[in-house]
């Protein structure tokens, strides 16, 4: 992608990523690490977003930050390995999307009118941020954000648009949406418009920013991308990510060679396993003779004993799974055990340190 011009002419070298947030939805596997950071396709997920940044001309990216600011600061560090320039904004106390906005913007270059972009940290997106810029810059907009259409709008609010781009309303779910239009979460704000929002306080973009811009009368802008466009917010969703991006199914700088699978150098698979359908299987992992690993995560030393079989799931660090144990749509959180001849199945989380006895849980009759 080349390098985007900015409404002042300029490159939109800044961007605010909101990285705040507990992911109370992914537990047990964000109890130890924040969800921006869970290894996606082999690499924590705010690294395909960061590398996307790049690649779209940005230099200088903010991290706003709550849960666990560490672990983005001693993994990151200053950008430079990323060839960006990273800053870390905490806040003490949640902000909502907008005082987070407003919070992180005091690290950015003082132009009222260069653009910023700003992406939530846990969306996947393939959409065209060049594009998304040059409609900004045409529009002279407050904001431009990015939106897709759904084939079933009722679970989120919707966003209409005029002819012309121009953002007609921001209406709250409803059983008979007007539009098929949703905010996908990557916004292209003029610095100047962030200085507006309050500062210090509890702020929604969403239910405050962007609708009292339209009540103003300031341009707001829809940019409609149907690319691919994912939300991280439960562990299927993750699951399903990760293997888009193994698969290529999602194209990042950070997957060189995209495949059926993904595999750290020091994991061992036995030679007659199966590790297929977008897998990824994190350093010092093992799978035993027999098993199978279809669609799912495998976490930094995560065992997998002889003939298991592991679909659509994720298995933590150092997580143990029993020989001819099951795990279709589950969650095993790091350190657990779950012993030889269990099934777990249809959104079971088991928690870190847990530890399952053999031939204890079953959703079927088996043997």
């Amino acid at each position: 992608m080349g390098q985007p011009a900015s409404a002042n002419g300029g490159a939109a070298a800044e961007a605010i990523l909101l990285v705040g947030g507990q992911g109370s939805r992914m537990r047990p596997l964000t109890v130890n690490i924040p969800k921006p950071m869970l290894p996606c396709a082999g690499v924590p997920l705010l690294t395909h977003q960061l590398l996307r940044l790049r690649d779209a001309g940005v230099r200088h990216v903010v991290l706003a930050t709550s849960y666990r600011p560490e672990v983005f600061t001693d993994h990151f560090g200053d950008g430079s390995g990323l060839g960006l320039r990273l800053d870390y904004m905490t806040e003490t106390e949640p902000l909502g999307t907008g005082g987070g906005i407003r919070n992180a913007a005091a690290l950015l270059e003082p132009d009222p009118d260069a653009p910023v972009l700003i992406f939530n940290g846990d969306v996947m997106s393939g959409h065209d941020l060049t594009a998304q810029l040059a409609v900004h810059a045409a529009a002279r907009a407050e904001v431009t954000l990015h939106l897709v259409r759904v084939s079933d709008p009722r679970a989120f609010g919707c966003v209409p648009t005029a002819a012309d781009g121009r953002v007609a309303a921001f209406l709250e779910k409803s059983p008979e949406p007007v539009s098929d239009q949703i905010n996908a979460g990557c916004y292209i704000f003029r610095r100047g418009t962030i200085d507006k929002i309050p500062a210090g306080r509890v702020v929604s973009v969403e239910r405050d920013t962007f609708p009292g811009l339209l009540a103003a009368g300031a341009v707001v802008v829809g940019h409609v991308d149907c690319a691919y466009w994912l939300d991280l917010g439960t562990p299927a969703a993750y699951v399903q990510g990760s293997a888009d991006l193994v698969r290529g199914v999602l194209a990042s700088a950070a997957v060189a060679d995209p495949g059926p699978a993904l595999l750290a150098p020091d994991s061992a698979v036995a030679a007659d396993a199966v590790v297929d359908a977008g897998s990824a299987v994190g350093p010092g992992a093992t799978i035993g003779a027999g098993a199978q690993v279809s669609g799912s995560v495998l976490l930094d030393g995560a065992r997998i004993g002889a003939g298991a079989v592991v679909r659509d799931s994720v298995v933590g660090v150092g997580a143990r799974i029993g020989e001819r144990t099951r795990l279709t749509g589950a969650v095993v959180g790091d350190h657990a055990c779950v012993g030889a001849d269990n099934e777990l199945i249809a959104g079971a989380r088991v928690w870190p340190d847990v530890v399952i006895a053999d031939h204890a849980i079953r959703f079927s009759a088996g043997a």
